[in-house]
């Protein structure tokens, strides 16, 4: 039977749905993080474009998943709250898109441990 690579822990076994749920909590709670500090620091945006679009032209990301994450940094600007609502958004596809983030290097180690301190699992 085949069983999506996500429902793997790191060392290889079946990850409980309890540890999916507390996995997907922290994802949110940095993407949060994530998308905050991209609204308040325009200077980061670009390189958040710049991984969508290589990993779209590298087959990395499938076009229902460009255009999610274009259509969000369109929007940062005018609708910085629709932003973080689209980011933060607690769907399945949503949830999938954020395992594999285009807002890679956007907190440092310290501020990714900032947001993480506060979470009760």
């Amino acid at each position: 039977m085949y069983t999506p690579r996500s429902r793997f822990n790191r060392s290889g076994h079946r990850s409980s749905p309890k540890q999916n749920e507390n996995i997907d909590k922290q994802i949110r709670v940095l993407h949060q993080a994530m998308a905050l500090k991209l609204i308040a620091q325009p200077q980061l945006r670009q390189q958040v474009i710049g991984t969508i679009e290589s990993r779209y032209q590298n087959g990395l990301l499938r076009h229902g998943g460009y255009l999610v994450w274009i259509c969000l940094m369109e929007c940062i600007e005018e609708s910085p709250d629709d932003f973080i609502q689209g980011v933060i958004a607690d769907t399945p596809q949503m949830r999938k898109l954020r395992r594999k983030t285009p807002f890679i290097n956007v907190l440092t180690e310290q501020e990714r441990q900032h947001a993480l301190h506060n979470i009760i699992l």
